[in-house]
């Protein structure tokens, strides 16, 4: 670990930034240039004064979990999570079997996000980050670890997942999320994390054993649903899906049509979402 190098490249990248660069606003003038270490240490999940320590050169070594989190925060490039990864002394993640980096490029657009909700999922279905209007519809999923963070593997062990969408919609859903886990399984091999999502899901589930041998393949690029909201009932919403160049990760929008039910229980979920913080 290069504790000068680490610590003078976050501090040059902390102060590049500007608080809308990451969806911040702006407040009172500032007197230094850039972002603010509690800032940053809040976009990446981690107390100010553990962050702190690594712009004095007198940090612990960063876990990969926890540079992942600084990669995001500070909007860095692919080559420049690599550079923070091998001063903090660890492996540089393998970007194809590693989604956890999210697209800069992408987090710019859901920065700017706001009244709709919005997140970024890699190409298994993993929510990677989501804006405040995705945590009031579907609520904060950043605390799930391991196999609970993909979207199908949840749906098909998790009872309480299917929820969220009305009973005559689960179908359609479920099998949904298998083509779309076929599509990525065949580019990725059974040796993926996709491969590994199968082999678990097939032990597991009885009912995605049997929509897996049915050699369904698709992704989605667009939809229309119902998502059930606990206390505002359903929302009918349409979603797109702005991807990446290499189809890893993608941001999906929802939006409601102007002046609709849908669109009124949007806004009062904004009102109880901010209620809630």
């Amino acid at each position: 670990m290069d504790r000068t190098a680490l610590a003078e490249f976050l501090r040059r990248r902390r102060e590049g930034l500007q608080p809308g660069d990451v969806g911040l606003p702006a407040g009172v003038r500032r007197r230094a240039p850039g972002l603010r270490r509690e800032e940053v240490a809040s976009l990446a999940a981690m107390s100010t004064d553990y962050y702190t320590r690594l712009e004095q050169r007198r940090g612990p070594q960063p876990s990969v979990q926890m540079l992942a989190s600084l990669a995001r925060a500070l909007r860095l490039t692919d080559q420049e999570r690599d550079h923070l990864f091998r001063m903090a002394g660890h492996n540089v993640p393998d970007r194809v079997s590693d989604a956890s980096h999210v697209a800069p490029a992408l987090l710019r657009v859901l920065d700017r996000l706001e009244d709709t909700p919005a997140l970024i999922l890699s190409n298994l279905g993993e929510p990677l980050v989501q804006n405040r209007m995705a945590d009031a519809l579907f609520g904060d999923r950043s605390s799930l670890t391991g196999l609970d963070r993909y979207d199908v593997y949840r749906w098909f062990t998790v009872p309480a997942e299917r929820t969220r969408y009305p009973a005559d919609d689960r179908d359609r859903q479920g099998r949904a999320l298998v083509s779309s886990l076929r599509a990525v399984y065949g580019a990725m091999g059974p040796k993926s994390r996709a491969g590994e999502l199968v082999r678990e899901l097939r032990k597991r589930s009885e009912e995605f054993a049997e929509l897996w041998e049915r050699h369904e393949v698709a992704k989605r690029f667009a939809d229309h649903k119902t998502i059930v909201h606990p206390e505002v009932g359903p929302i009918e919403v349409d979603c797109q899906a702005l991807f990446t160049e290499d189809q890893s990760q993608c941001l999906l929008v929802l939006t409601a049509a102007p002046r609709s039910d849908a669109a009124e229980k949007l806004e009062l979920l904004a009102v109880l979402g901010a209620a809630e913080q």
